[in-house]
């Protein structure tokens, strides 16, 4: 029997925020792929080394971590004032499926800059020396993202002395501003879908919490932590190691995501799973971060631990970070009474690997809030370039 040889397909293995994917351009993806569909999701899986029983992701480029199993494509934009459409998949570590459902906030950091490495930017937008405004036009969640990228000798600056919580070594800090990062790219969708700040949330088989559900940067389902029995200071191996706690927290993410109107039955929530995001919110106290260094509760304006892919994240996710933000902006949320209520531009908040500061500017409209816009900073390095291979009948 003979088997198929590997194809190389042109690559880039990026950093960006604390996250990591596989970048492509559309163009040098197999033309099968070139379009969504099977032959992509097979390609990607097998990229990441998914579906993987293992847990580890050793035939592959992923990193089994919700943070580390992903894949970004990048091409010219169909959009009028965009520079480039980008598109992610979040690829699950254990099951066969892609999910496109929404956006990687630390990977629009990384964008922006590929965006510049790849020629993908109009030479004649990009400055020899200054910041480069990169327009990206998310494809997934139909939203524009800016990006602030510094530039050196006209190529992409990289190291710099910007750190970042959660990520081992300092770099060159790139702005992101989300712009109208409201609702969850549905028609006539809202930025609180139920229509209230604060709702008692049935859980079966758990109880009745309060929660406050919007979608800004992503849908995402907040909770009080001492509401589920937690102080809010718990990091990663507190929460991973125990399986009953992490099926207790995937019913709150579908009772959740039922309430928000994302998916119509329980079952879909299995193909959804990038989508909401669960995050669990307390007033501020001091606590060990997961560096060993202390974050005193006077840092912080609160605390905050999401669960991503059906783990706890070890920082925190880009566009919850948008959420939080969003959240915390609008008076009389449980993201805003724990960061102190009253009006706020701007929140810094404790996660399990440090302190992230992010701003958001929200109002009422017609009765309605609406946000124009939140702001972070991240970075973003190329860690290797060149081709990923993969078998010829991989997809």
């Amino acid at each position: 029997m003979t088997h198929p040889a590997q194809i190389r397909i042109p690559a880039t293995y990026m950093r960006g925020g604390t996250s990591k994917g596989v970048f492509f351009r559309l163009q040098d993806l197999p033309e099968p792929c070139q379009v969504p569909g099977e032959a992509r999701d097979k390609l990607f899986m097998r990229v990441i080394g998914s579906p993987d029983p293992y847990a580890a992701h050793i035939d592959g480029m992923g990193g089994a971590t919700s943070s580390t199993s992903k894949c970004v494509i990048l091409s010219k934009s169909s959009q009028p004032d965009h520079d480039v459409d980008y598109l992610y998949g979040q690829v699950s570590i254990d099951k066969p499926f892609v999910d496109w459902s929404g956006n990687c906030g630390n990977l629009s950091t990384g964008a922006g800059a590929f965006a510049i490495h790849a020629g993908l930017v109009n030479p004649a937008r990009i400055p020899e020396n200054g910041t480069c405004v990169v327009r990206i036009w998310q494809a997934n969640i139909q939203k524009t993202i800016i990006a602030h990228v510094p530039v050196s000798n006209g190529q992409v600056q990289e190291t710099g002395d910007f750190e970042l919580d959660g990520v081992t070594f300092p770099a060159a800090e790139i702005v992101l501003e989300f712009l109208d990062p409201s609702d969850d790219g549905e028609e006539g969708g809202s930025m609180f879908p139920t229509g209230n700040l604060v709702d008692e949330l049935e859980v079966p088989g758990i109880g009745t919490f309060k929660a406050t559900m919007i979608s800004a940067g992503i849908p995402t389902v907040f909770v009080n932590a001492e509401d589920i029995g937690y102080q809010g200071t718990e990091l990663r191996e507190d929460i991973n190691s125990d399986p009953a706690q992490l099926a207790r927290f995937e019913k709150i993410r579908v009772a959740g995501a039922l309430r928000m109107g994302l998916i119509k039955t329980a079952e879909e929530a299995l193909t959804r799973q990038h989508t909401p995001k669960v995050a669990f919110i307390s007033k501020p106290k001091s606590y060990k971060a997961s560096s060993g260094k202390t974050i005193e509760a006077g840092e912080v304006d609160l605390l905050v631990r999401a669960l991503s892919m059906g783990k706890l994240h070890h920082a925190m996710m880009g566009t919850c970070a948008v959420a939080i933000g969003t959240a915390a902006a609008v008076p009389g949320t449980l993201v805003n009474l724990a960061a102190g209520g009253g009006d706020r531009e701007a929140v810094r908040f404790g996660h399990p690997s440090g302190t992230l500061r992010v701003g958001a500017e929200a109002r009422q409209v017609d009765g309605q809030w609406t946000v124009t816009k939140a702001i972070m900073s991240r970075s973003a390095r190329v860690l290797m370039e060149g081709a990923v291979r993969v078998p010829g009948d991989s997809f």
